[in-house]
């Protein structure tokens, strides 16, 4: 069962050792060893037969980008590492969704002729639709940065915003796991929702959190007044409360980093449920616009921050 699992999913059965790969690929050893504990998986010694036809062909693969001088050495580990990560959640995820498939299904379970079968349907199918949703993004993404030079895209100025569920530690020990389950879904679908419609970006999950971006101080108001009050009205999810900051960002390898991240997860860790705690940046950005309110609030000593001055948002 496992080497037809290893056939479908892997492109064929193990056969080669990492000095294997390297060598049909044409590469170091050293650089295979580099980028396969950069994907996130356990070293492989010289002597372990684990790798495929389909490793040597992504060994190829990523040797032609750096040989193209699309992307260095340095970019190359980053770039992998970030794949890793991320397919690496994706993956346990839709492996837990089968799996709780399965469990309301017992005679398929049981039956291993069966199970192949569904391997062998689900995996090209969804193969299938995670390219087509990775295109849809990547022409997405390309429309709106092809008139924005290299140093505007990596570091510019951008609204960032925290959105955190209130009492979720306590609401976990009162709740069973697929009430929860519920939960998450509702606001990942919620907090998803109002930030696309709104022209921000979901930047990560994390759990009981959101962060995203925006382009203008506008958008970036407008997602977290809109996401507050459609949280306000849903009687499954709890309170949110929201920080946010603008200012120059570093966007890299789908995550975003500097000063001002870090403010706006401050300005959340002392936001009231059903608050929006915002910086001065974007407080200057929008105080002569009548659509929104800005309330000072005394300074506050914080990590990293001995009198931050948070001022509070609301619809004008």
């Amino acid at each position: 069962m496992q080497a037809r699992i290893d056939e479908v999913l892997l492109g064929g059965s193990r056969k080669y050792t990492r000095l294997d790969v390297a060598a049909r690929a044409g590469v170091p050893p050293e650089q295979t060893h580099r980028l396969w504990r950069a994907l996130g998986f356990a070293s492989a010694t010289d002597t372990d037969v684990v790798f495929t036809d389909a490793d040597v062909e992504a060994a190829k693969l990523g040797n032609q980008l750096l040989e193209y001088g699309l992307i260095d050495r340095m970019t190359d580990t980053a770039m992998t590492r970030a794949l890793g990560h991320h397919l690496s959640r994706l993956a346990e995820w839709q492996v837990q969704l089968v799996w709780s498939w399965l469990g309301q299904q017992p005679d398929v379970a049981r039956d291993e002729r069966q199970l192949e079968n569904l391997i062998e349907m689900a995996v090209p199918m969804m193969e299938r639709l995670q390219n087509y949703v990775w295109r849809r993004h990547l022409a997405a993404y390309a429309g709106r940065t092809l008139a924005t030079s290299e140093d505007e895209l990596e570091s510019r100025n951008q609204g960032v915003g925290f959105v955190d569920m209130v009492g979720y530690t306590r609401m976990t020990r009162r709740i069973d796991q697929d009430r929860l389950g519920t939960v998450l879904d509702r606001f990942e679908e919620a907090a998803g929702g109002v930030i696309a419609e709104r022209r921000g970006h979901v930047v990560k999950m994390i759990g009981d959190e959101v962060l995203f971006v925006a382009d203008t101080p506008e958008d970036a108001a407008d997602i977290a007044l809109a996401l507050t009050e459609l949280v306000e009205q849903d009687e499954e999810i709890p309170e949110v409360r929201t920080g946010l900051a603008y200012g120059q960002i570093l966007s890299r390898f789908g995550d975003v980093y500097g000063s001002v991240v870090n403010l706006a997860a401050r300005l959340t860790s002392v936001a009231r449920p059903g608050t929006i705690l915002i910086d001065q940046g974007l407080a200057d950005a929008l105080a002569d616009d009548p659509g929104y309110e800005l309330r000072y609030r005394r300074p506050v000593s914080v990590r990293g921050y001995k009198r931050l001055r948070p001022v509070v948002l609301r619809r004008g």
